[in-house]
């Protein structure tokens, strides 16, 4: 039992830090620094509870004691969820302290109350001190056991069959009912006390169910909705985390509503005569926006879409009305993996617009990268990428550096400054036609001695170093 205690103990903590990054993600996107508050946060928990449950296991019944950590730890699990769903909305303009703060309310008094199990089953262990040091080990490996049973099923099992506030309420269930269990065997906890954990408990688990979600599908990798444009009668929104990431007309397919793909349009509709089939590659997928317009612009067109969420190609046949065909095929999978498989010069334009407004895929970003891309271009095919970055541009100013250091042309299409926001770098290892460019939407077309004054002292990104996270500013 003392082992199986500590293993269920430290399995849910992990679950619930993984969770909590499915939790915050529709609201501040999954960042590095989201990432990097929930991991620092849980494991502040996790050493608070461990010194306080060892000094309280010394100075009270550590039996009863044992029983009211498991169920008082399943009640504050089941309100990680109200709590993250009711702040949420206010995080965005806050700042990384905004996100340590909710992280801290949400994770870390159950992180902490769970962490003491160990401590407290420990002092129960103990008989003699020689047998001290056995005793420790052999809990701290249960524990660890449990931690790892807990990563690999909330990424293998919990995430992917089940929605973020079904196994939190999984979780914070099974430890109650152990709590109770524990509590009543043992004869030290009183059934009032008992009671008054349980009805805490099904309040808490209430307000979970209550709270709700902002998503339609809540896949491996996002949080994912799509909203009808109420001025466009065909118009279709979809929004990752709480992101704009793809806009659709289920209508028109010809019609390009944001900047960034109109100008990534006409640098495909100058790219080649009018209406001549191209092939394609398209990294990330989202609403298959531009896939879906060079099949109208160009028929004939054949483009394989590398898309890592394999949930959010499903959304976007249910409500999008992307239909495949063996002119426009879908693969499931790390573009960095898959790309791998494309034939070499068997591609004339290569579209890169996996990057999000609050993460970089940065193994997409390297040296190592382009290199695969330009080996799968055809000579004088176009690589056009749509960054994200804000001034000072540092990461566009990386990016435009490493396709300089791999194509002998390299322009960047943006609002004047450049200002910011949504930018395209089109590149070949030829020089381009001056038509691949764009004015639209006030956009200006930086030529490739411009850019590369941009660029000065910006370095090349490469697998070994590739900070993507730190190099990208916030609006």
């Amino acid at each position: 039992m003392a082992a199986a205690l500590v293993f269920l103990a430290s399995g849910a903590v992990l679950v619930l830090e993984l969770l909590g990054l499915r939790l915050l993600g529709p609201y501040v996107g999954l960042t590095l620094e989201t990432t990097t508050a929930i991991i620092g946060v849980t494991l502040a928990g996790i050493a608070a509870g461990a010194a306080a449950g060892g000094y309280a296991a010394d100075r009270t019944d550590p039996r009863r004691l044992l029983a009211g950590l498991l169920m008082g730890g399943g009640a504050l699990a089941l309100l990680t969820v109200p709590i993250v769903r009711e702040l949420g909305p206010d995080m965005p303009g806050g700042g990384e302290l905004a996100i340590v703060g909710v992280s801290a309310l949400a994770l870390l008094p159950p992180a902490a109350v769970l962490s003491a199990v160990t401590p407290t089953v420990a002092r129960l262990q103990l008989r003699e001190v020689r047998t001290s040091g056995t005793v420790f080990g052999r809990l701290s490996a249960w524990a660890t056991a449990g931690a790892l049973a807990g990563t690999f099923a909330t990424g293998f099992v919990l995430v992917p069959l089940l929605a973020v506030s079904t196994s939190v309420l999984a979780t914070g269930a099974v430890l109650v009912l152990t709590g109770l269990c524990v509590g009543l065997r043992s004869g030290r906890t009183r059934r009032a006390n008992a009671a008054a954990v349980a009805v805490f408990a099904l309040a808490a688990g209430a307000l979970t169910l209550a709270a709700g979600t902002p998503c339609q599908a809540e896949s491996t990798y996002h949080c994912a909705r799509v909203e009808a444009d109420p001025g466009h009668p065909g118009g279709r929104e979809l929004i990752l985390e709480d992101i704009s990431h793809s806009y659709v007309d289920l209508g028109n397919p010809g019609h390009l509503e944001f900047d960034y793909t109109r100008w990534i349009g006409d640098a495909i509709d100058a790219m080649a005569p009018a209406e001549e089939p191209l092939d394609a590659v398209f990294v990330g997928g989202g609403g298959f926006t531009l896939p879906r317009y060079l099949a109208a612009t160009r028929p004939g067109s054949r483009s394989r879409v590398l898309e890592v969420d394999g949930e959010l190609v499903d959304l976007a046949r249910e409500r999008l009305g992307l239909r495949t065909s063996p002119d426009l095929r879908v693969t499931v999978g790390d573009a960095r993996v898959e790309l791998r498989d494309e034939a070499t010069a068997s591609a004339d334009l290569v579209v890169g617009d996996a990057f999000g407004g609050r993460n970089v895929p940065w193994h997409l970003t390297t040296a190592e990268w382009v290199a695969d891309v330009r080996r799968v271009l055809r000579p004088g095919g176009l690589y056009a990428v749509n960054v994200i970055d804000h001034q000072p541009l540092s990461l566009l100013k990386a990016e435009a550096t490493t396709l300089l250091d791999a194509f002998a042309d390299v322009r960047l299409v943006a609002f004047p400054g450049p200002a910011g926001g949504n930018q395209v770098l089109l590149a070949s290892d030829r020089l381009l036609k001056p038509s691949v460019r764009s004015t639209s939407r006030g956009a200006r077309t930086l030529g490739q001695t411009a850019v590369e004054r941009l660029t000065a002292g910006a370095e090349v990104l490469r697998d070994d170093d590739a900070p993507a996270d730190q190099l990208l500013s916030a609006p």
